[in-house]
């Protein structure tokens, strides 16, 4: 049957606007382009995540403490020292002091370095490092204690984290956003190996170092011995990398005596006397 003339310029008319309607879905507008443009992007960027250091929980800055060691020891800005018998010595004596301090529910980690030159640091996470050096410079268990109980301390207290925060608003790297894990992973090791410590980070650390010191049932002279004894060494040179952060090491020893003196008068010389013994740390250090 043939379809009228009316009829045939109807069914020409539908087809058209389907035609339209096909062509215009079928076009990328400016508003589609930009739609997939910007979910494009969000697949490039998957995985690409800020980080607010002030709100990190315990398991991100134990993840980022573990990227930061990687890195050290690939870089080869760290060579640790693998004997197992100082190693677990020094592991032991840091567990006992991190079971004292102010966050005892981090994983902490104790590594030696090997480097004769006298320093210890500290980054984010529990990783703490000793050169070898400073455990040979040291004459009793109780003076390497004192030096091991400062660098939880700074962990503890977040001193890392804060210097970040610092650094990268220097560096013009904080966003509002926070940080992203490679800047953080970048500025930890600087920070670990490369940056000072503030004068107010060192005091608190002393402080909170002697408490652990003082918990664990070590003598705290140790603490004050050591630190004299490696400022006498320097002889007016430039002191040794463990002191060369802290801006008032004399101001710091009389601190640190003040409260010797007083746990010495409560203790009435019954506590606080352990780790003075250098035969037996002599022992204990031997493959040193």
């Amino acid at each position: 049957m043939m379809l009228s003339r009316q009829k045939k310029r109807w069914v020409y008319g539908l087809m058209a606007c389907i035609l339209a309607i096909s062509v215009n879905l079928a076009t990328p507008t400016v508003s589609h382009a930009g739609f997939l443009e910007n979910l494009l992007r969000g697949v490039i960027n998957w995985g690409v995540q800020s980080y607010q250091l002030s709100n990190l929980s315990d398991a991100q800055e134990q993840g980022f403490g573990q990227e930061i060691h990687n890195n050290l020891i690939r870089s080869g800005r760290v060579k640790l020292y693998n004997n197992q018998r100082v190693v677990s010595y020094v592991n032991e004596i840091g567990q006992r002091l991190a079971r004292e301090s102010t966050r005892p529910s981090l994983n902490y980690r104790f590594f030696v370095v090997e480097d004769d030159s006298i320093n210890a640091f500290a980054t984010m996470g529990g990783y703490n490092y000793i050169n070898t050096g400073l455990i040979k410079t040291a004459t009793n268990e109780a003076e390497l204690a004192s030096v091991i109980g400062h660098e939880i301390a700074h962990i503890a207290a977040k001193h890392s984290l804060a210097q970040m925060r610092v650094q990268a608003r220097n560096q013009g790297l904080l966003t509002a956003a926070g940080l992203d894990s490679s800047q953080i992973v970048q500025l930890g090791m600087a920070i670990a190996v490369d940056y000072p410590n503030s004068r107010s980070d060192e005091m608190e650390a002393d402080d909170l170092g002697f408490n652990m010191l003082t918990r664990a049932g070590y003598a705290p002279e140790a603490m004050v011995s050591f630190m004299r004894k490696l400022m006498d060494a320097s002889g007016g040179r430039r002191p040794p990398g463990f002191l060369s952060t802290h801006p008032a090491t004399s101001d710091r020893i009389a601190r640190l005596q003040t409260r010797v003196n007083g746990y010495q008068g409560n203790a009435q010389g019954t506590l606080y006397t352990e780790g003075l013994n250098q035969q037996r740390y002599r022992s204990r250090v031997t493959p040193l």
